[in-house]
């Protein structure tokens, strides 16, 4: 920093002389949006002194005084991937509240569990027999997989009609006129389950022990339920398990216990309202539903079903795309559910955030400063370093899903949430999730320099003053000079 002071005496004598020559200049008060005219530099005088590290070096200098930063607690750190050192930074170590640069790390963490072409499935299933009249006796199935976009018509999803109507072609091609039974909604994720390889000792449906199925039925009839012997000499301590196949892992998971009343997680929710509507829809094409509309959490006494079609989400890397384009919460905390499921069997934020932070030591992120709450960054709890963040995102670019992971994020001028941002110096030239929360504003990702390198950088900003639009000029300031580094 006392290279910095020296940098910033020398500027310091060449604006006052230009602003002397220029007369007097009122003094702005803060706040006011005229302020920024006061920042304004001669940016020709200052090129002329300074190499671009310098200028970045030097605007970081200028913050300290600027009054939208002065009481901020901030960090900032541009760090080039291919010599693995620092170019420039400011308060990188500190913890910071990252806000939806938060999703770097779950969507992240999706890609590396689930693979970018994961697709959940949502099918349509039948119970029962198909008479020459076309009267199913028998029941129509929903079976759910906590797909995060389902009916959504974003980021490449169907819309709930679309869905509907594909179900509709499938019940008239099978012929289906009645239905005598119910449409069962039909899911079952527990609050605390287990999971573990197929064991090798398996046997077929006995003493009672239940099949339940998550999400998909996929090879799988309910009168071969698999299960676990427990050996006892003691006919009254038969031990009894809850088993159902994860369809995200393909691999036997066991509950111990079931807690149908924990069933809470929007990701696991019976997709209900696509039901009615299926319903809604067969009633208006004169097809009679005698029974209702039910959801059947756990079913104990499964019986044979058949599938008559499968509706497939978006796959994973398209729902990453929307969800870091629009900063959506919403598919980000059910990516969050996902991974805990994917990992533990367990469709909880305490399990997806156990999961998350598993994966990042795994891969060498630095936890230090990390206190990772949720999936979305919603919570002020959150922190993490930017340097951190800036080695995090370095990483990616030798992973397997880098293409897919840079592609996901919003361009400088040009698209997402970055869209209006840098429209000048920058535009096109800077791939970066935003993040913002009241107080906190945040930048994090990749800079395409005008010399064909590649730089990652974190900007965490909190407990700034002013406006959001005050604080991206600020930015704007200090990242438009890495453009020349």
């Amino acid at each position: 920093m006392n290279k910095l002071r020296n940098y910033f005496s020398i500027i310091s004598i060449g604006i006052s002389s230009f602003v002397f020559s220029q007369g007097s200049v009122a003094v702005s008060t803060y706040p006011q949006v005229a302020d920024q005219q006061n920042l304004v530099k001669d940016v020709t005088a200052e090129k002329a002194l300074l190499s671009p590290k310098e200028q970045i070096e030097f605007n970081i200098n200028k913050m300290f005084t600027d009054p939208v930063l002065r009481n901020a607690n901030w960090g900032f750190v541009v760090y080039d991937p291919k010599t693995e050192k620092i170019v420039t930074a400011y308060n990188e170590t500190a913890p910071l509240i990252p806000a939806s640069t938060t999703k770097l790390l779950t969507t992240e963490t999706a890609f590396a569990l689930l693979g970018t072409q994961y697709r959940w499935n949502t099918q349509l299933e039948y119970s029962g027999s198909i008479d020459a009249d076309g009267v199913l006796t028998g029941n129509l199935y929903i079976v759910g997989s906590g797909d995060p976009s389902l009916g959504g018509n974003r980021g490449g999803a169907a819309s709930y009609g679309q869905i509907v109507s594909q179900y509709m072609d499938a019940i008239r091609e099978k012929g289906i006129k009645k239905v005598t039974g119910d449409i069962v909604i039909q899911t079952a994720v527990f609050k605390e389950n287990k999971r573990q390889e197929l064991p090798q000792n398996v046997v077929w449906l006995e003493q009672k022990n239940y099949y339940l199925p998550v999400g998909t039925t996929k090879d799988i009839d309910p009168r071969n339920e698999k299960l676990l012997i427990n050996q006892s000499n003691n006919p009254f301590n038969q031990q009894k398990k809850y088993f159902y196949i994860s369809p995200y892992a393909n691999k036997l998971v066991y509950a111990d216990k079931f807690e149908g009343a924990w069933v809470t997680t929007k990701v696991a929710e019976p997709p209900a309202f696509l039901a009615n509507k299926l319903r809604e829809s067969l009633l208006k094409n004169k097809i009679t539903v005698v029974g209702k509309v039910t959801p059947k959490i756990v079913d104990r006494e499964p019986e044979p079903r058949e599938i008559l079609t499968t509706y497939k989400s978006p796959t994973l890397a398209e729902i990453v795309n929307y969800t870091n384009q629009r900063s959506d919460n919403g598919y980000a905390e059910a990516l969050l559910k996902s991974n805990g499921f994917q990992k533990l069997g367990d469709q909880t934020i305490e399990s997806g955030r156990q999961v998350v932070t598993e994966h990042l030591q795994s891969i060498g992120f630095d936890l230090n400063g990390l206190n990772y709450m949720d999936g979305s960054g919603l919570s002020k709890a959150h922190t993490v370093t930017p340097i951190s963040q800036a080695k995090f995102l370095a990483k990616m670019m030798k992973s397997p899903y880098y293409k897919e992971y840079f592609e996901s994020l919003p361009i400088a001028g040009q698209s997402g949430t970055l869209k209006h941002m840098f429209m000048v110096n920058s535009n096109g030239q800077i791939f970066a999730k935003t993040g913002t929360l009241n107080g906190v504003k945040c930048l994090a990702g990749y800079i395409k320099t005008r010399s064909n390198k590649t730089l990652v950088f974190s900007l965490l900003i909190n407990k700034f003053s002013g406006s959001v639009n005050q604080v991206k000029d600020r930015m704007e300031q200090l990242l438009d000079p890495t453009l020349d580094l």
